[in-house]
């Protein structure tokens, strides 16, 4: 058979011709890009086909062609980690049984921004989808989820709706597939206004000796393809180009036909049937004789040849075969569509009626939804080629490597200038004498991003599975027993895991190397104050233009951010994605590395709250105040009012909190051995509002107050509101020179606060004294007021 379908010749014709022709299929490949794909890759003139499959494969999206090089710097192994950041998702050991066989945790890390900005439910539905697949493609029971929102200003209705429309497609996808929300971020920003962030975080659970692979095993030749799931349409056709390219608003319209559109039922289903057939698989001994991947960017023409080339073969895909929900469809259409709900299995040919069977009769996927079935539709080939075929015409013909290595970019790129602050720490602006810490505090508790999260967190079902042991909100991570029940082994279901989200997009503004850093250090710290060792974190990594110089500049300061602070703290990155062209018209969002961190616990029983346990109980803290509230929500408060009174107004710039990695990790290992030994009756981390801000919401839960002082050389508000990382801790009195003398051995430097007090005042000394209702009570109702 010959390649004669839609070949269409770049010789000979203008730039403009071959311009138009890209946009009329949607294809996202540069004219430069084409032109290396006909004169440089395949010699030839290419099928419209292959130009829509290069446009995938090779976009930002899928190929990583301006960010590998600058990801090549991450620590992606560690002593636990059975899999870093190679395949769908990541993995590493938490525990073993008693025989020495080792159980992991699968972490995926995604993000969906693009399209959920155009169409708020769906966007954010599908991204919820596509992250739980890839922890059903590795093997793993899917236990947990995570989400990091970033939304444009409150103020505004468009906001309003992109907020609501995001939420409740998590909700309408996480609620019914029975996974609960362990944990998740929130924060609105004017940066974000044209172009959300949306990221996804899931955690699942399997035997290290039952993990599947998303590549064709050794001696796959002749396996087939078989394809589970919805029948194809053109539902997201041109996703993966469409992330890789600045959101047009004139586009918005048409924009939307490259959003997927979510079955979260039929998703649940086909969560239920693979995790059935990878038991299955299991008890024949047979889950290494597989490959598994979802369908995501590029659909079925993306997971065939990515599952072949990265075994070492190549594939022959039959278009004829695929079940497809309407007729007409163009075979490049059906070959690169993104509907969802859909896996693929590189299978040898012995076990291929027994998937089909399990699939099609067994879970009955043709009576539980319209058109869907398992079925075969090509086969792993010796070839090193990716071939499709449509009638008795060949419609893609190229190297199979050729087709997943895309193109790679040494983008030029430009260090980012911060500017230092003219203000020293511990002062505030000279206008600022006038305010009160105190009502600054009330402001602060009742800002958007930092008041109560409640109206977020009661969208989402948080107990389903009956493994969460502490919910979001109630500690500075959520807490999983991922194995409590008697489906594993008695001497692991103590075991606990521990979730936590963040990025401050204020800090990466101001300085994009020490936002990555500080993103990465609170979720440490998050970590740590519940308890947990961190065990290994995930990043989306979202970011503007990188054909812009600047914009290549912020990202590759960002890269050595996390790279540095994960290499100091001894946590390696094993999953993630990166997102770029975060942009429109109005400009670039702010530097946003989302970092996620997994925790784990010998005894999720020894997890810490942040809630004030007793009445006088000593109050310290660890990590002395710096006074630079430089980047905080204090600093915006002062702008905004400000601002508001004087419209020639000049912002102000505070200093930058500063990261001394040597106390960090000292302070870190004394409230993981404080925990360990039972010498903590609290920790709260030190984050947005600060110390003054993370002293009211430990005595929120009980209604218990504190009564502290605070000795510094400068502005309380200073050192009170600044958000350089820390730990406040309650500890009992009885305790407190085996907590100073464990401090110590750790090389700690505690100061005590104050004491617990069981009047429900909240006490600075000289600085405040305000009931506790009156300061929940601002906290409760921030953010719900706003979203009204």
């Amino acid at each position: 058979m010959q390649l004669t379908r839609d070949v269409f010749d770049l010789q000979g014709r203008s730039d403009q011709e071959i311009g138009d022709f890209l946009e009329r299929y949607s294809i996202g490949l540069t004219l430069q890009e084409a032109k290396q794909l006909q004169f440089s890759i395949l010699k030839r003139p290419p099928s419209v086909a292959e130009f829509v499959l290069f446009g995938i494969e090779g976009s930002e999206h899928c190929s990583y062609k301006s960010s590998r090089e600058h990801l090549s710097q991450f620590i992606t192994q560690g002593p636990e980690v059975v899999l870093g950041a190679k395949e769908d998702a990541g993995v590493v050991r938490v525990a073993r049984d008693r025989q020495g066989r080792g159980y992991c945790v699968v972490m995926s890390h995604e993000s969906h921004n693009h399209p959920s900005q155009i169409v708020p439910y769906e966007g954010a539905a599908t991204g919820v989808g596509g992250n739980v697949r890839d922890i059903c493609c590795m093997g793993g029971e899917v236990v947990a989820l995570a989400d990091d929102l970033r939304f444009g200003d409150i103020e505004t209705p468009q906001t309003r709706w992109i907020y609501d429309g995001v939420v409740s497609g998590i909700a309408g996808y996480g609620n019914p597939i029975g996974v609960p929300s362990l944990a998740g971020g929130l924060q609105f920003d004017r940066g974000y206004q044209d172009n959300c962030l949306v990221t996804v975080v899931s955690l699942g659970i399997l035997r290290e000796d039952h993990l599947l692979h998303s590549y064709a095993p050794p001696g796959a030749d002749g396996y087939d393809l078989i394809l589970v799931g919805k029948p194809t349409d053109s539902s997201g056709f041109g996703g993966a180009s469409f992330a890789s390219f600045d959101l047009d608003a004139e586009q918005h319209e048409q924009n939307k036909g490259a959003v997927q559109e979510p079955n979260a039922f039929l998703g649940r289903h086909l969560l239920q049937a693979a995790g059935a057939l990878s038991e299955k698989l299991a008890e024949l001994g047979a889950h290494h004789r597989v490959g598994f991947k979802d369908l995501g960017a590029g659909g079925i023409a993306c997971a065939s040849v990515e599952i072949a080339d990265t075994g070492g073969y190549g594939a022959e895909v039959i278009i004829d075969q695929v079940h497809r929900d309407a007729q007409g469809l163009p075979p490049h259409v059906v070959l690169c569509s993104e509907t969802q709900e859909r896996y693929m299995y590189a299978s040898p040919p012995d076990l291929t009626p027994l998937i089909l069977a399990h699939y099609n009769e067994d879970f009955a996927l043709p009576q539980v939804s319209r058109g869907a079935e398992a079925r075969v539709i090509g086969k792993i080939t010796d070839s090193p080629r990716f071939r499709v075929i449509a009638g008795d015409e060949v419609i893609v013909d190229a190297p199979a490597c050729e087709v997943t290595r895309g193109f790679l970019y040494d983008r030029p790129y430009t260090d980012p200038v911060v500017a230092a602050s003219p203000i020293p720490p511990g002062t505030l602006p000279s206008w600022s004498g006038s305010r009160n810490a105190g009502e600054d505090l009330l402001a602060l508790l009742g800002h958007e991003n930092i008041a109560s999260r409640k109206p977020l967190y009661d969208r989402y079902d948080k107990q389903v599975q009956g493994r969460v042991v502490v919910e979001a909100g109630l500690s500075d991570s959520g807490i999983l027993a991922p194995f409590n029940s008697t489906d594993y082994p008695e001497e692991i279901r103590r075991v606990g895991l521990t979730l936590t989200t963040d990025q401050n997009p204020r800090m990466n503004r101001r300085d994009p190397h020490l936002g990555a850093v500080l993103a990465v250090v609170e979720s440490y710290t998050n970590t740590v104050a519940s308890g947990a060792r961190p065990a290994a974190v995930s990043d989306c990594l979202c970011y503007g233009n990188p054909e812009k110089p600047q914009q290549m500049g912020l990202f590759v300061a960002g890269c050595r951010g996390v790279a540095e602070a994960c290499r100091e703290l001894s946590v390696p990155v094993i999953a993630g994605n990166v997102s770029l062209y975060n942009e429109s018209a109005t400009g670039s969002i702010p530097p946003s590395p989302m970092i996620a961190c997994l925790g784990t616990l010998d005894d999720y029983g020894r997890g810490i709250t942040q809630s004030f346990t007793h009445p006088d109980s000593l109050v310290y803290l660890l990590l002395e105040r710096q006074g630079r509230w430089g980047g905080s929500v204090y600093e915006e408060l002062l702008n905004t009012d400000e601002a508001g009174s004087d419209p020639a107004f000049t912002p102000v710039v505070g200093p930058l909190p500063q990261v001394d990695y040597g106390k960090l990790r000292a302070a870190g290992e004394t409230v993981l051995a404080g925990a360990r030994e039972g010498l903590l009756r609290a920790c709260h981390d030190i984050s947005e509002g600060g110390l003054g801000v993370a002293l009211c919401e430990m005595t929120f839960p009980r209604s218990l107050g504190c009564a502290v002082s605070l000795d510094t050389p400068g502005e309380p508000a200073a050192f009170l509101f600044e958000e350089s990382p820390g730990f406040v801790l309650e500890i009992d009195p009885h305790r407190e020179q085996d907590f100073l003398a464990l401090a110590d051995h750790q090389g700690a430097k505690p100061v005590l606060l104050g004491r617990t007090i069981r009047e429900p005042r909240i006490i600075v000394e000289g600085v405040w004294d305000m009931t506790i209702e009156d300061a929940r009570t601002r906290w409760e109702q921030g953010l719900m007021e706003k979203l009204l």
